[in-house]
């Protein structure tokens, strides 16, 4: 049975507060890290260890970025409609371009990314087809997904071999899993909430 359909924390009310908060503030840091972790990822074709150090480096403190802004925002009364907007973007884009430069450098196949990423942007457009229904919140299976896709790349960034790679391996095809089967959940649990009347 799929999960039931819970709170979730980012469809919160906004709090009315400015945009120019700590919280807002971490989101658009990620973004502008994103082409940044790019540009040191794929630097002489992904294979100088300075750069893949440096770009893992940059990955590490966008991802840690997004559990932070999150919680600031809740914790402090930050909710803005901007932020609810913008963080799933950043988060969007950094996951998109870890994925497509580590197709770029021949380290991830690139039938992985386009499937994850096509599982993504559904998932996004299942969420403003049923917004009229209510909201489709993201299922402990999504969380997990994500953690693991982030600990996937990570790995994949790093430059090592040996176990590394075979751990980065079997922790992206985990990911890869629990992607495609919580993607058919979203299908199924936003066509019963479409199935509802509107109120």
């Amino acid at each position: 049975m799929p999960p039931p359909l819970v709170p979730d924390p980012a469809t919160a009310p906004s709090t009315g507060v400015s945009n120019w908060n700590i919280a807002n503030a971490l989101t658009v840091l990620r973004i502008l890290l994103v082409p940044l972790f790019g540009w040191l990822l794929l630097t002489h074709g992904g294979h100088d260890t300075a750069y893949r150090w440096g770009a893992l480096g940059v990955f590490f403190v966008a991802s840690v970025t997004d559990r932070i802004d999150g919680d600031l925002a809740r914790s402090r009364g930050l909710v803005t409609d901007f932020g609810k907007i913008v963080d799933p973007i950043a988060d969007k884009a950094l996951m998109g371009m870890a994925l497509v430069g580590l197709s770029l450098i021949h380290e991830v196949p690139w039938w992985i990314t386009v499937l994850i990423l096509i599982r993504e942007f559904g998932v996004t457009v299942l969420r403003l087809w049923v917004l009229r229904h209510g909201v489709l919140p993201a299922s402990r299976g999504g969380k997990a997904k994500t953690a693991l896709q982030a600990l996937g790349i990570g790995l994949f960034v790093l430059p090592l071999g040996g176990i590394v790679h075979v751990a980065a391996w079997c922790v992206l095809l985990v990911a890869l899993v629990i992607t495609v089967v919580t993607g058919v959940d979203y299908v199924f649990r936003a066509l019963r909430l479409r199935a509802r009347p509107v109120r």
